[in-house]
């Protein structure tokens, strides 16, 4: 993260090289290869930003994740990357808005340092019908890793780290299956189910960064009525 008069930029310099797909990923890919949700063309939503943080482990590259508090309002219980609404001293929602908004709620959410958190891309807007967010999945690099943990529990359940590696392993995907008809790629891992539109970026970074192995589409998860 580059700061600038109170201001926030991307860099991709002295990324780690494994990362070099997922930037060149963010700087290629369209809306429409993501989702077919985009954001509403009269400018409407609720603008939102998420931290898809990528850090390097014990067993390799690993990406940040909390669980919701079961008693929320939208997504309850559901794995997700940390993100929420834009305040207005986020700044424009058009411009580095999502950057800040993005470090803000991950700070608030697992207690991360965001000085040790280098932002380098962002990938499209994309929008969630259910509950009319329009979000920017912010890219960063966990270059100086902190203690993260709950900070909130009426917001967050849990704060955790999954490999790269067993989110590319077909033992742990299948797709999740909604009462609604609801059809969306799924990883079962450290003892969670992850769906909807969190497990749509990973499933699609995993993609077009080239790291995607064979897995069986066949296999699903049958997902509660309640999710």
């Amino acid at each position: 993260m580059t700061m600038s008069g109170g201001g926030i930029r991307l860099s991709g310099e002295g990324l780690p090289s494994w990362l070099d797909p997922v930037v060149r990923a963010a700087e290629t890919v369209e809306p429409r290869q993501l989702s077919r949700f985009l954001p509403p063309a009269d400018g409407g939503g609720r603008q939102s930003a998420v931290l898809v943080l990528f850090g390097e482990g014990e067993q390799g590259p690993e990406m940040l994740l909390t669980e919701r508090a079961g008693s929320l309002r939208s997504h309850a219980g559901q794995p997700s990357f940390p993100g929420g609404s834009l305040d207005p001293e986020d700044g424009d929602p058009h411009t580095d808005g999502p950057l800040r908004a993005a470090l803000r709620e991950a700070e608030e959410e697992t207690g991360l340092d965001p000085a040790g958190v280098q932002l380098f891309g962002a990938l499209p807007k994309l929008y969630i019908p259910v509950s009319g967010f329009v979000v920017t999945p912010v890219l960063g690099w966990w270059r100086e890793p902190s203690p993260v943990g709950v900070v909130d529990p009426a917001e967050t359940a849990r704060v955790f780290t999954v490999p790269v590696a067993e989110l590319t392993d077909s033992a742990n995907r299948a797709v999740a299956v909604h009462p609604s008809g609801y059809r969306g790629p799924a990883f079962l891992v450290r003892s969670a189910l992850v769906w909807g539109f969190t497990a749509g970026i990973i499933d699609r970074l995993l993609h077009f960064a080239g790291w995607e192995l064979p897995w069986d589409r066949n296999r699903e998860v049958s997902l509660d009525h309640r999710s």
